[in-house]
């Protein structure tokens, strides 16, 4: 009888999900507040719209540039990282060997068996730059077009999460009659993507979407009650 072939299934979309888990959550949560907060003041959707429609363009520039110079960071702190190691590894190999040694023998090695996996790596300098960037300073080699990636993901995330608070503005032209509906589909889709984020992340997903849900209707109620006391 043939063997079931052994299928490995990891998830590694991890910078991905990452990305548009910090532009949703942003994106329900701010103009959802702004939109509640202006409904306590005013009673025209079209000048929410308006408002809202702007936060949400200049709130994805902004997370969408954030988002590209992080990226960019981690891409220009691991090019100088390696830049160090492969002049340490050419200039002071034995400080480098002793400390190979002992990462190996963190995981379980013999000084004997650590000995001879060193002496291998040694003889392959660039090999030796990859293990020592991935198991001594944890840092992995980024993708080359990550920052622009990510600084579309975040941004497109900003806009598809805003337009769901602000959606019930553009059908109903009171605002104080569109406030309901905004919060019922805004706590809708809270719960949705903190779910949808706890599936992915490795959490609970349903303490994940109560979560969500209390953040946001946390940060609307206080912009709503801020703007009526103002007002």
């Amino acid at each position: 009888m043939p063997a079931t072939p052994h299928v490995e299934q990891h998830f590694t979309a991890g910078a991905v999900v990452r990305d548009v888990v910090i532009g949703m959550a942003d994106g329900l949560t701010v103009p959802f507040a702004l939109a509640a907060g202006l409904t306590g003041a005013l009673d025209a959707s079209s000048i929410i719209v308006t408002a809202g429609l702007a936060e949400v363009a200049a709130g994805s520039i902004a997370m969408g540039l954030g988002g590209y110079m992080a990226a960019k960071s981690d891409a220009e702190h691991y090019a100088s990282e390696r830049v160090r190691e492969q002049r340490e590894v050419k200039e002071i190999p034995a400080e480098e060997i002793r400390e190979t040694t002992e990462i190996f023998e963190s995981y379980g090695l013999t000084p004997d068996e650590s000995k001879k996996v060193v002496q291998a790596l040694s003889r392959r300098p660039e090999t030796w730059v990859d293990f020592m960037m991935r198991f001594e300073l944890g840092l992995e080699k980024p993708d080359a077009h990550r920052a622009a990636r990510s600084a579309l993901t975040i941004a497109g995330a900003y806009v598809a999460g805003g337009m769901i608070p602000l959606a019930p503005y553009l059908l109903v032209a009171s605002a104080r009659r569109a406030l309901p509906i905004s919060i019922a589909v805004t706590l809708v889709a809270l719960g949705v993507f903190g779910y949808v984020k706890g599936r992915f992340t490795g959490t609970r997903p349903f303490r994940s979407a109560v979560q969500t849900v209390l953040i946001g209707a946390l940060a609307a109620g206080m912009a709503f009650l801020l703007a009526r006391a103002i007002s």
